[in-house]
Parts: C-alpha cells; sequence; structure tokens
C-alpha cells in the first residue's frame, strides 16, 4: 500500500505541468499528484518543436516522447512547404510509461492548498514539505483570451494512411469558426492522429459537429479505419495580459506552475515549453522551500508575460485585425518567412529584428484594423492579494 505521507512535494492536479515535475525529480524527490480524474492524462497529445526545449531538458524529458520527425509540413491555399525542423509528440501511454517510479498519484479532490500541504474535500490534510498548485487553467479578469479548440480521433487505419511527417496546419480546408486547419500526426504507417483545429472568439465546442466533419475527412481520402481515441480541448489564446495584477491575486507563498499560472505561448497555445521551464525551477528550488520557490516561479511567470507582449499583439491581429473568414492569410504570409526564424518564435525567442521582419511589407489584413489592435486592452486591475489558505 502506498503510504501517501511520505511525500515530499504535492501537487494539487495531474496533467501535464505536474506530471513533468515528477518526472524531473524522478530518483530525487518523492512527489504525490492529486486529481479527482480516473485519468487525468488521457485525452491529451503535446507537441513540440526540437528547437522549443532547451538542451539541459531534452535527456530527462526524452523517455516520454512517443514519437519523433525530422521535418514538418504546412499546407495553404497558395503555399505548401516543407519545414527541416524536428518535431516530437507526447502522448498519454508515453508520459504514463516514463512516470512509472517518478511518483504516485491518488484520485481525490483538493478543497483547499497552502504552502505546505492540502485538505480534500473529505476534510483529510496532506502534508509534504511543499505543496505545489497546478489544477489547470482559471479563468481571470487579468486575460483577454480568444481560443484555439479542436476535436481530434487517433484511428487505425487499414492500409498505409501515405502521411510521412506531421502536418501541422492544413488551411486548405474550408473555413469555419474563424481560422479552421486539420493537424495530422502519422505515429505509424497506419496509425494516425486528425485533428479539426478552430482559432474561433468563442469557447462552445460542438464535439458531434468537428467528429462529423472529420469523419467525411477520412471518407474523402479513401481510408478504412477504426477510431481508437478520441480528444477534445479548448486552449485560450491571449491578446492582452495584466500579468502584474494576476500575481497580485496569488498567494505569496504558494507555487503555481502549468496553466494554472497561466504559462502557455499566447499564439500557438502549446504548453509543453512553459512547463518544461517550470520544471526545470522546481528542481532548482525545491528544496528552498515554498516561500523561494514561490517566487522564482512568480518571477519566471513575470519576465515571461513581458517577453510576450509581442505574441499577444500577433493574437490580436489574428482576431481582431482580420476577418474571421480570411484569419488564414496571416499564418500563409507567416510561414513564408525564414525556417530559423519561425523556430524561434515557436520557441519564444523572437528577437527584434523577427517582429520587424514579421511586420513589415503589406499586411494581411486591413491597415485601419490592425492599428487598432495596437495598444494591447488591460482589463480592470484589482491588486488586492488572496491570503494564504489557513493549514486545516
Amino acid at each position: 500500500m502506498i503510504d501517501f505521507t511520505r511525500a515530499d512535494i504535492i501537487i494539487a492536479g495531474g496533467g501535464l505541468a505536474a506530471s513533468l515535475v515528477a518526472l524531473r525529480l524522478k530518483g530525487v524527490a518523492r512527489v504525490l499528484m492529486i486529481d479527482p480524474a480516473v485519468r487525468p492524462l488521457a485525452a491529451h497529445t503535446w507537441s513540440f518543436h526540437d528547437s522549443d526545449i532547451p538542451d539541459p531538458a531534452r535527456d530527462w524529458l526524452a523517455p516520454a516522447v512517443a514519437r519523433r520527425w525530422p521535418s514538418q509540413e504546412v499546407r495553404f491555399p497558395g503555399l505548401h512547404r516543407v519545414l527541416a525542423t524536428g518535431y516530437a509528440s507526447v502522448t498519454p501511454e508515453s508520459l504514463g510509461t516514463a512516470l512509472t517510479g517518478a511518483g504516485n498519484r491518488l484520485r481525490a479532490e483538493v478543497a483547499a492548498i497552502d504552502p505546505t500541504g492540502v485538505t480534500l474535500t473529505n476534510g483529510r490534510r496532506i502534508a509534504a514539505q511543499i505543496a505545489i498548485d497546478a489544477r489547470g487553467f482559471a479563468p481571470d479578469p487579468a486575460l483577454v483570451l480568444g481560443f484555439q479548440k479542436f476535436l481530434g480521433l487517433e484511428i487505425e487505419t487499414e492500409t498505409p494512411h501515405g502521411i510521412t511527417r506531421p502536418v501541422i496546419m492544413d488551411a486548405t480546408v474550408p473555413q469555419q469558426d474563424g481560422y479552421r486547419f486539420l493537424y495530422l500526426l502519422p505515429f505509424t504507417e497506419t496509425r494516425l492522429l486528425i485533428e479539426d483545429t478552430r482559432y474561433a472568439d468563442g469557447a462552445d465546442l460542438a464535439p458531434a459537429d468537428l467528429q462529423a466533419g472529420l469523419l467525411a475527412e477520412i471518407a474523402a481520402r479513401g481510408w478504412q479505419a477504426r477510431i481508437a481515441r478520441e480528444e477534445t480541448g479548448v486552449l485560450p489564446i491571449a491578446m492582452g495580459f495584466d500579468a502584474a495584477a494576476f500575481w497580485a491575486r496569488q498567494p505569496d507563498d504558494l507555487p503555481l506552475i502549468g496553466m494554472r499560472a497561466a504559462r502557455f505561448h499566447p499564439v500557438t497555445g502549446y504548453s509543453l515549453p512553459e512547463a518544461v521551464r517550470s520544471a526545470e525551477t522546481v528542481a532548482a528550488h525545491w528544496q528552498d522551500g515554498a516561500p523561494a520557490l514561490a517566487r522564482a516561479l512568480r518571477d519566471e511567470a513575470l519576465a515571461a508575460a513581458r517577453e510576450q507582449a509581442f505574441y499577444r499583439l500577433l493574437s490580436r491581429m489574428l482576431f481582431r485585425a482580420a476577418r474571421p473568414g480570411e484569419r488564414w492569410r496571416v499564418l500563409e504570409r507567416f510561414y513564408r518567412l525564414p525556417e530559423p526564424l519561425i523556430q524561434r518564435f515557436y520557441a519564444g525567442r523572437t528577437t527584434w529584428q523577427d517582429r520587424a521582419r514579421i511586420l513589415v511589407g503589406k499586411p494581411p489584413v486591413p491597415v485601419i484594423r490592425a492599428l487598432t489592435c495596437l495598444p494591447e486592452p488591460r482589463p480592470p486591475r484589482t491588486p488586492e492579494r488572496k491570503a494564504p489558505a489557513p493549514d486545516a
């Protein structure tokens, strides 16, 4: 029987960010993840570009990777381009296997969390050296959002499907509900993930309609296939973020990671690279205690938010300057740019020269609408800071 009272670190939440902390500290610290879901990793696939992950993290992340590809491609009405940038995906199965021996999981719901433990909804308290909040995204007035919503089907085809590399955007499909594209990951010659993704103004998801559309696409490609798994999601895309106001409402001494800490790429919604960075920060500071770790994570998040201001501008251009049915033109123009620039964009390392290159030239959106997007929207600030949850 697992002794849940002997953890060094308790993490409220059992998703990607929590799991990567457990993986990073495998053999170093005893980690307990607490999540109410039966399988908190079940309905997700996380992908990243090779250049997104810093070199020190590649070794410990490698066991979680299900498949790597040496290249990727994009398809638009006026552009079909193969990019010689490596791409990799982490699946629920590959991450679960990598986590063997990396920590324990408890299926329960957390009612309250403080820097040294959690209180469950049944009243039980579990203490540790530190506790970390990783309970997923929570809407906050400091964030002005659009949405990336998707439904994916992992299928097994009777004969080879013919997709040889990831197609990270196929925007040659009819445009619906904003910017629409298909996303394809070929895990084997007959195993494929196909997703219908929308950059939409609203968060409402219509799974039945999206699935029907994917089934029609599968039939149109002549694939006889069995559905092995389905995944859905609605990811936030940031058009504005008052990070100072956001963090002013968080307890000073409680570490936050993952989507709970609003750590995601403002344009792509990718969260794995940010989760990797947070895992490295936890590894460097957890033995210093919860207040020191909370401070390090907060400082890292605030610095990232400042650096991401340009990406939030691009999101505003996409959502507010481009008309919904024409949003694909913004991405098609972007993918005509030099490949090193594209790599730095995904990795969050866009230079001033890159920014100028992205913005110069004839814009793919109406100029007047683009000018109205330049100021970053600032929601009303509520600077009151939450008091740390009391010990139960």
